[in-house]
């Protein structure tokens, strides 16, 4: 690496490198070593980046070493507080014998920015945003910290609306986040599903690294008139979109609606140096979102476990009428020791089937080995009592032994344990006539 350091050490623009895995400096060209006030590269060498270049005493929520990649430069502009000045910069990726080293070229614009009268305007927003990131890296929940930092850039950018899209199974944009203005109208239920078509032309761009920036909507709706018209309704004038990224891959995008025309190319910068925290949050939302799954619901059926029960009863309205279906399966003792478990499995997944076949897949939950309750809700008594008449004629189509108990009332209980326990003796009658009229012996089978 000598050589590509010794490349660098006498360019007049501020370089530097470091581990893309520890964060840990490896290199410091001598303007960057003068400008920072130290007098050889020895005093740097493993320190963190973001200690030295930035101040901070953690990593920056702004990093973008997820999106760099080998041979190409990621070209975004900064303001920075320990030098007090504008720098537009150029990171890449340089690996070398098993390391990644992320590159950083900065090139002074303050000059530029004072004559144009932006560069304070560019610190107050910086601030602002950097007050946001704060604030919401600081709440647990990941939802209500993207919620903070669109409320955030919203505001910093004076624009009328904040907005994540992400890419759903079938390859069309959710609108899954926004922030709007006041009296500004909300569009994210209008913008569910959004065809592959309508953003065809912006994963283009993103797929080479570039952002969106439309300075008037007018400008293109001759080249792309699907997206002219969706954004048209949306009474967008203007609108700044980059995207998000996650292991190189594009997810999806955020941006910020109407902005004001002096903050559009800074708007890009902005939303640039915010995504790897969008990002991470969304993973953190993922996570979150799969262990509660894994807590809440069984693995092996996909049904709810016990804990679910409790969930889903207090989200019904006390005015619906309730059914409840206690089940049990019958035989799966004599599958598990004469066939073994995983015939055991199939035997409970093939229980499953029925049940989802007549009472649809809401309201369903295992709460043992061999037992499962359904829990019905909004429907009639004699609309009940039919489909526990289904669910018989179904059992025996498809070779299913369930002992069957229920119970009706006309409002949701606040606690169903006494509904349980009545049906689950229910169920042990229907249970033990079937033993009796088949001979069988129980704790055989």
């Amino acid at each position: 690496m000598e050589k590509i350091w010794n490349f660098f050490d006498n360019l007049n623009e501020v370089v530097y490198a470091s581990d893309i895995d520890t964060n840990e400096l490896v290199f410091m060209n001598k303007k960057a070593l003068k400008i920072y006030g130290f007098n050889s590269v020895s005093e740097v060498i493993g320190k963190k980046c973001f200690e030295i270049i930035r101040g901070s005493s953690t990593s920056c929520a702004m990093c973008n070493n997820h999106e760099l990649k080998s041979g190409y430069f990621k070209e975004w502009q900064s303001y920075n507080p320990i030098l007090n000045k504008y720098y537009l910069i150029k990171n890449t990726l340089i690996e070398n014998d098993g390391h990644r080293y992320r590159l950083e070229i900065s090139i002074d614009i303050s000059s530029q920015n004072i004559q144009a009268g932006l560069i304070d305007n560019y610190k107050n927003l910086e601030t602002l945003v950097n007050e946001g990131m704060r604030l919401a890296l600081s709440e647990p929940d990941p939802d209500k910290s993207i919620n903070i930092i669109l409320e955030y850039l919203g505001k910093a950018l004076h624009g009328e609306r904040t907005y994540i899209f992400e890419r759903n199974i079938r390859g069309n944009d959710d609108n899954t986040y926004e922030w709007v203005a006041s009296g500004i109208t909300a569009e994210k239920d209008n913008l569910q599903d959004v065809p592959a078509k309508v953003c065809a032309n912006w994963y283009k761009n993103f797929s080479i690294n570039k952002n969106i920036i439309i300075e008037d909507l007018e400008n293109i709706r001759e080249k792309d008139p699907l997206q002219y018209d969706n954004l048209k309704r949306q009474s967008i004038h203007s609108l700044v979109v980059v995207p998000l990224y996650d292991d190189q891959k594009i997810i999806g995008f955020y941006g910020v609606d109407n902005p004001t025309v002096k903050s559009l190319n800074y708007a890009s910068n902005m939303l640039q140096i915010t995504g790897h925290f969008m990002i991470s949050s969304l993973k953190r939302r993922n996570l979150m979102h799969q262990l509660e799954h894994m807590s809440y619901y069984d693995q092996l059926t996909g049904f709810g476990n016990r804990y679910a029960v409790n969930k889903y009863v207090s989200e019904l309205q006390s005015t619906d009428s309730f059914g409840l279906v206690y089940c049990d399966i019958t035989g799966l003792k004599h599958i598990n020791d004469s066939e073994g478990h995983a015939a055991g499995d199939r035997f409970i997944q093939n229980a499953c089937s029925s049940l989802k076949r007549v009472f649809g897949h809401n309201g369903l939950f295992r709460i043992g080995g061999d037992e499962f309750i359904v829990i019905c809700t909004g429907t009639s008594y004699e609309a009940f009592l039919k489909s526990i008449d289904t669910l018989k004629t179904d059992m025996d189509e498809h070779s299913v032994c369930m002992a069957v108990g229920y119970i009706w009332q006309d409002n949701t209980p606040s606690n169903i344990d006494k509904l349980l326990s009545e049906s689950e003796k229910l169920m042990y009658i229907d249970k033990d006539a079937y033993y009796s009229k088949h001979n069988i012996e129980r704790r055989k089978y």
